[in-house]
This record gives C-alpha cells, sequence and structure tokens, in this order.
C-alpha cells in the first residue's frame, strides 16, 4: 500500500512539473522582441535570488493573476513562501493561490575516500555518518513549490530601505569605479576613445589581442558605465575562448547586453532606449537560430554572470526580490498543493535552482 502511495505523490508531482515546463515555454515564446526581452532581463535583475527559469515563472504567473483581477499590481515586487511572510507577520489572503516554481531535491552522500567519485554512496534519511566519512549535498532533481507575491498577502507593513533618485544620465556612485576595478583584475587595461567614429560605430570595444578595453567619452555617465559593464560581461562570459569554439556573434551580443542590462538594471538605470534595438537585432541575426532558442540559451548564462560582478560593486539599489527582513536561512513548506501546508511540512529554501 505505501508503494502504491509513493508511486501516486511521484505521479502527482511529476504531472505538476510537466504543467510547469509548459508554463515556462509559453513564457519563453513571448520573448521574441527586444522589448520584452527587455522586460524580461530588467525583471530578472530585480529577483536575482532566483533562478531565470523561476523568475519568468513567476512573472507569467503574476501577469495572469493581474489579468484576472486576483492581484493590483502588474509586476510582482517581494516573493517569499507560506511560512515566510508568516515570519514576518504577515498572511497570505484567503482565496490567494501561490505561484508554481521548480525547486531542488537533494541528498547527502558519504565517503571515505572524496578522492574516488565511484565511492560516494547515498546517506539513509536518519543514517550518520560512518567514522572517517565526509559528507556532501547534491541535487538529485525537481520537485514543485509554490510562493506568493507581497500583494497577496496582509499584515505588517514591509520596511522600505531608502534609495537616492538619479537624473537622467546620471550614474550610481562607485559603479564605475567598481566595473573597471574587475576589468583590471581580468588583466585587462582601460583606455578611453573620443567618439563612436574612432571605435567604427560602436560605444565600446574589447580587444582580446591587446587585452584593452575603450569606452568612448562622449556619452553621458550612465550610458558609459553600461557599456563599460557589456564590456566586462565580454570578458566574464569568456566570449574570446568561446568565438575559436563557434559562439555566433549574435548570441555573444545578446549574452552581453542582457548582463549589462541586469546589472544597471539592479541599481535602478533604464538602458531601454538602447538595449531595445540592439538585443532585437543581434538576436534576429543568429543563423539558423530562432530568436526563442536564443532567449533560452542565453537567459541563465546571463543571469549567473550578472550575479558574479555584482558580488563585488556597491550594494545595489532595488534588492533582489526577497522581502526585507527575512530570515532566507529559516526552513519553508513544502507547500505541494498551492495551498497553507500542513503543519510539520518542510522543506529547504530555494537554491536559486536552474
Amino acid at each position: 500500500m505505501s508503494g502504491s502511495r509513493d508511486q501516486d505523490r511521484r505521479a502527482a508531482r511529476q504531472a505538476k512539473l510537466d504543467a510547469l515546463s509548459e508554463r515556462l515555454e509559453q513564457a519563453v515564446g513571448q520573448l521574441v522582441t527586444g522589448q520584452d526581452w527587455l522586460r524580461a532581463v530588467a525583471f530578472a535583475a530585480r529577483f536575482r535570488s532566483r533562478s531565470f527559469t523561476n523568475t519568468l515563472l513567476i512573472w507569467l504567473q503574476h501577469a495572469e493573476a493581474y489579468e484576472q483581477g486576483r492581484v493590483r499590481t502588474p509586476e510582482p515586487t517581494y516573493v517569499a513562501g507560506f511560512r515566510q511572510w508568516q515570519q514576518l507577520g504577515r498572511s497570505v489572503l484567503k482565496g490567494q493561490s501561490g505561484y508554481m516554481i521548480r525547486t531542488p531535491v537533494t541528498a547527502r552522500f558519504a565517503s571515505t575516500d572524496p578522492s574516488d567519485s565511484g565511492s560516494w554512496r547515498r546517506r539513509g534519511r536518519r543514517e550518520r555518518p560512518r567514522p572517517g566519512e565526509q559528507v556532501r549535498v547534491e541535487m538529485v532533481g525537481v520537485k514543485p513549490a509554490y510562493v506568493w507575491d507581497v500583494s497577496q498577502t496582509d499584515g505588517e507593513p514591509i520596511p522600505e530601505p531608502p534609495s537616492a533618485v538619479l537624473l537622467d544620465g546620471q550614474a550610481p556612485p562607485g559603479l564605475w569605479d567598481g566595473l573597471a576595478a574587475q576589468i583590471r583584475r581580468h588583466c585587462f587595461d582601460l583606455t578611453d576613445a573620443p567618439d563612436a567614429a574612432s571605435l567604427g560605430g560602436a560605444n565600446g570595444v574589447t580587444d582580446f589581442t591587446t587585452r584593452t578595453v575603450i569606452v568612448r567619452t562622449d556619452m553621458s555617465d550612465a550610458a558609459r558605465v553600461k557599456t563599460l559593464a557589456h564590456e566586462l560581461a565580454h570578458i566574464v562570459l569568456g566570449h574570446e575562448a568561446r568565438t575559436g569554439d563557434g559562439l555566433h556573434r549574435g548570441i555573444g551580443e545578446v549574452e552581453a547586453e542582457s548582463v549589462a542590462t541586469m546589472v544597471t538594471a539592479a541599481y535602478g538605470m533604464d538602458s531601454s532606449g538602447y538595449t531595445v534595438p540592439y538585443v532585437a537585432r543581434w538576436s534576429a541575426a543568429v543563423d539558423d537560430r530562432h530568436p526563442v532558442q536564443v532567449v533560452r540559451g542565453t537567459g541563465e548564462r546571463a543571469r549567473k554572470t550578472a550575479l558574479a560582478i555584482l558580488d563585488t560593486l556597491p550594494e545595489p539599489r532595488t534588492g533582489d526580490g526577497t522581502p526585507p527582513g527575512l530570515d532566507t536561512r529559516s526552513t519553508e513548506p513544502r507547500m505541494t498543493s498551492g495551498r497553507p501546508p500542513s503543519r510539520g511540512q518542510y522543506r529547504h529554501p530555494d537554491m536559486s535552482l536552474a
């Protein structure tokens, strides 16, 4: 009887994951223009604690809820699990369904000889390590879970951190210096060019032969910072080596511009005037690849690269989609139904599943 119940649970889980895949395909299928891609990337920049896949799923389901009149805001702002909202003194409103996302299933493995890949054994649920064993946690699968936007909750107010307002053309203090320092740590020199004509019409150029990054000076501070982030992305993404392996320039440019958009959007900067036509042009230029395929292949890579760059920059203004004041080390309900969980059901927090 127990085996039958386990099979039923596995079947129900797989059905939910299949439904998630269909939703994801729907979301990706909508990202066929530069404008749509910019919105998705800028939104992902505000939800950096989630994978690009889960970001799109949250975005799509919230848009559906907004169209149906179930939420008041067109885009999510802060997202957390049921008990996480309770931790902040807020409760999910009656009748509000959670947004289904994918979360990792992990298992503990042990070995007395970690250098031997074949020596690792999966530990039992409550089994303690044997003498001399080392333990590691690995992802062994995925499962559905649920989160709710703050607009679906009620209770104590969320403490909003203060933020300065940037003027048109202005860049956040310290952002240029932080990006420039990363470029130099990659052993590239940084120089200026007087105008686009001196760079063949470009705003910036990364020369992998001379290991030099050049940015034109006749632009606003904000445009120069965005360009510098774009050139740094080329370096961090390893485009020099990948070009030798057949990387299409269109894909490389979409990746670099997406990273730059995520980095600048994390500070509240708007690069839409330049990025929309740029991404639209390059995503359509990839031979034998539909723009949707380009989107699918670049989204998570761009997110991880942007996170790596942001790690050593001044604290972003916009947060990462996690409600301020939340202890993210706390456990979360399994939430396999999208309804308030039963007592005693817990899971690990979202591990930014790719």
